[in-house]
């Protein structure tokens, strides 16, 4: 196993992974856009502005020549903004050869095209191989060592468990899964479900008002996905709910704490700029409610939350407009496609 890895992307996320792979043995150079972060920390050993407080270990190196830290890598992970994607793998379209892995751990859509991303890369690289790793893993406790488990999903087989091997760990264990279309679609819809969560703590609901956003919400990702050609089973698990509920409970999440400020009376731009780092729900809402209306899925939770994000509806408003929605079955999918006697 080829025993250098680049990771393109050096905030909290990307910071965390290379640390894990470095301390696997693994040598990983990280490229970031600022060269004066790539010195920094180099000399400091540490990413003070994404994930202070955690030292990497000497096997890491940040460097801002994208070319240099691609070079030679049988594994390139790309944990970079969803939106910044494409152009960052335009920047070395010409340099990654059909043999090099690509680990995608970015979770959205690109709004202007609604592909996920592991369409965005096809297009880009056709013939490269393309993984997705994802689940319930916030940077900062991987960063410490404390246990995650995520999945990785690849078409082939082979590819999905080559990056099993690699990025596994006592601390960190990954599951397999063939379904890359559930996989992307449950890591980046959960955070438009998370910015929901963030508005009801900020308005001042409680339990009750969350656990109804997280089970409906799942719901109404999992009637996207199936529509996209995702396993409905996909979501019943660690991208999908497992993912849900880390983002929609703990104040590491970017998209719950935005919420919580919208919740609290703040615009979409002071809340925002606010968390200082990328929001990626309030991007991937944009793109879900257009999915919806290209796929004719009902998506209440997404389309209120685009209400309140993009047409300046009132928050207290799109809570009573999900109250008071047409009475339905809990399993109207079911009831409406089989033949039930009830």
């Amino acid at each position: 196993m080829n025993d250098s890895i680049a990771v393109i992307g050096g905030g909290s996320w990307g910071t965390a992974l290379a640390i894990l792979l470095g301390k696997k043995g693994y040598s990983v150079d990280m490229w970031l856009r600022n060269r004066k972060q790539c010195e920094e920390i180099n000399y400091t050993r540490e990413n003070i502005k994404y994930l202070p407080g955690i030292v990497l270990p000497n096997n890491v190196k940040a460097t801002n020549d994208i070319e240099k830290a691609i070079s030679g890598k049988k594994v390139i992970v790309f944990s970079v903004p969803s939106h910044g994607v494409r152009e960052t793998i335009k920047k070395v379209k010409g340099k990654i050869k059909d043999d090099q892995l690509i680990v995608n751990v970015a979770k959205g859509i690109e709004n202007d095209t609604l592909l996920k991303i592991s369409d965005v890369v096809k297009e880009e690289l056709p013939r490269v191989k393309y993984t997705v790793l994802s689940g319930p893993s916030h940077a900062e406790e991987v960063g410490k060592d404390m246990p995650t488990t995520v999945v990785a999903a690849s078409k082939e087989k082979k590819v999905a468990k080559y990056i099993q091997d690699v990025f596994m760990s006592p601390k960190f264990r990954v599951y397999t899964n063939p379904d890359v279309t559930g996989v992307e679609l449950g890591g980046a819809l959960k955070n438009i479900i998370a910015l929901g969560a963030g508005i009801s703590d900020g308005l001042g609901y409680g339990d009750n008002t969350k656990a109804a956003l997280m089970n409906r919400g799942i719901i109404e990702i999992a009637r996207l996905g199936e529509k996209m050609g995702a396993k409905k089973m996909t979501f019943a698990g660690l991208s999908g709910i497992g993912d849900l509920i880390v983002t929609c409970t703990s104040m590491h999440s970017r998209n719950r704490r935005a919420g919580i400020k919208i919740g609290e009376g703040m615009s979409l731009k002071e809340a925002v700029d606010s968390i200082g780092m990328v929001v990626e729900g309030v991007k991937t809402n944009k793109a879900a409610y257009n999915l919806s209306l290209k796929y004719g899925v009902k998506m209440p939770i997404t389309e209120e939350i685009y209400n309140v994000l993009y047409k300046g509806s009132d928050v207290k408003n799109s809570v009573v407009n999900l109250m008071l929605r047409d009475k339905t079955h809990e399993i109207e999918d079911i009831i409406e496609t089989e033949d039930f006697d009830w």
